[in-house]
């Protein structure tokens, strides 16, 4: 048996595919706890799971809905990553003290995980819920790739003593990366990279979803922009629900923000969705690629209409096109037409579930969180052997 400590940023994206992994491994018989945001990992990780709570910045700025390129970056780097964690490496190094991990599992986002960790000597794997980082973002921008490196030394100064030199986004111990080259593509990777897949786990459903609403005999569409995206996506929604008033088909419609109004019949608008459960039911996808979404309306062998609004969003909706897996609009000009035109186009045209079904199958092969878990006990199993 062994100790592993998941060290997470305090977004859903980030926290579920780490969430099957724990599963996994704690079935497996080891000790998993958590540092993060309690509250969320409690409702996503389970009631029971030991959380070392993590603070949260003070005050980090509303990102603006129209940012994008060079400004959106620098505000992830210097408005959210790095105060983020600054906020929770005191939670970080008391987990570390008090659970005494042989493992520790860190997200790409919560960096104070591979901070402290090598700090520490402890082995640890950065944890990669999006191929963005994967192929390198910032090739190409050297003066950018400078200053990110400006801000981790300084990072590293306070809340590591100075201590290590790797970078904390890509653990030399290994990367775990929840997706296969089908979707990736042929891009280099960083060494030590393990094509997991998606990790997919149980999680919270609401009781009360209409499940016979999504009864046959017409197609259904999941309809859904993410958690952050409320401010940025109401005149999307809107072009989407109305959309439907003229497809032979139904949708469900993910609306957290309640910017919705009255709606088509065939629309049904709901706060959150039991995604895991509904991607079995519908026939396609309709999203903002974020890389959560698409992999889990993939893994189900689905075809994606994709309008990416920012981050990594149109690395990812690059890979669904050119994996033949779905069709990509420009979120700032999806009118009512485009998106009818793009919802037909997929929901007729076979090639495109084909090509989904072929990235399912290489999700499928690759392991997802068992395939995690075991290159995790190999590692933690390194680490208890006697040193020579």
């Amino acid at each position: 048996m062994a100790r592993f400590l998941f060290v997470v940023p305090p977004l859903i994206g980030h926290v579920n595919p780490a969430a099957g992994v724990a599963a996994e491994l704690t079935a497996r018989g080891h000790e998993v706890a958590w540092a993060g945001h309690d509250e969320l990992l409690w409702q996503l990780a389970g009631p029971d799971a030991l959380v070392f709570s993590c603070a949260l910045p003070p005050a980090v700025p509303a990102r603006p809905p129209e940012l994008k390129g060079p400004a959106a970056l620098r505000y992830l780097w210097q408005d959210f990553l790095v105060p983020l964690a600054d906020a929770m490496a005191p939670g970080v190094a008391t987990a570390l003290g008090a659970f005494e991990p042989h493992v520790v599992v860190a997200d790409q986002q919560a960096l104070a995980g591979g901070l402290l960790a090598e700090a520490h000597g402890l082995p640890w794997v950065t944890s990669a819920t999006t191929s963005a980082e994967l192929v390198d973002p910032l090739a190409g921008m050297p003066k950018v790739a400078d200053w990110v490196a400006g801000l981790l030394d300084g990072l590293r100064a306070r809340i590591a003593g100075g201590r290590g030199t790797a970078d904390p986004r890509f653990s030399p111990h290994g990367v775990l990366a929840f997706t296969t080259r089908e979707l990736l593509g042929a891009a280099a990777l960083p060494p030590r990279v393990r094509l997991v897949g998606p990790a997919l786990g149980t999680r919270p459903s609401p009781s009360d979803f209409p499940w016979e609403w999504l009864d046959p005999p017409r197609p259904a569409v999941l309809v859904s922009l993410g958690t952050a995206n409320t401010g940025a996506g109401a005149e999307f929604l809107a072009a989407t629900a109305d959309a439907f008033a003229g497809l032979p088909a139904r949708a469900v419609i993910a609306d957290p923000g309640g910017v919705l109004g009255a709606v088509p019949p065939n629309v049904l608008v709901r706060p959150s969705v039991p995604q895991l459960p509904v991607l079995a039911r519908v026939d396609a996808v309709l999203c903002h690629a974020g890389h959560n979404t698409v992999c889990e309306a993939l893994w189900h062998g689905l075809p994606l209409v994709v309008a990416p609004i920012r981050d990594d969003q149109p690395i990812v909706a690059a890979q669904v096109v050119a994996a033949g897996a779905g069709i990509r609009l420009r979120f700032g000009r999806a009118s009512r037409e485009r998106i009818v035109a793009a919802l037909e186009e997929v929901l007729t045209e076979p090639s495109y579930r084909r090509a989904a079904e072929t990235v399912a199958a290489s999700f499928h092969a690759a392991g997802g969180s068992a395939a995690a878990a075991g290159h995790l006990e190999q590692l933690a199993l390194e680490s208890l052997l006697p040193k020579t």
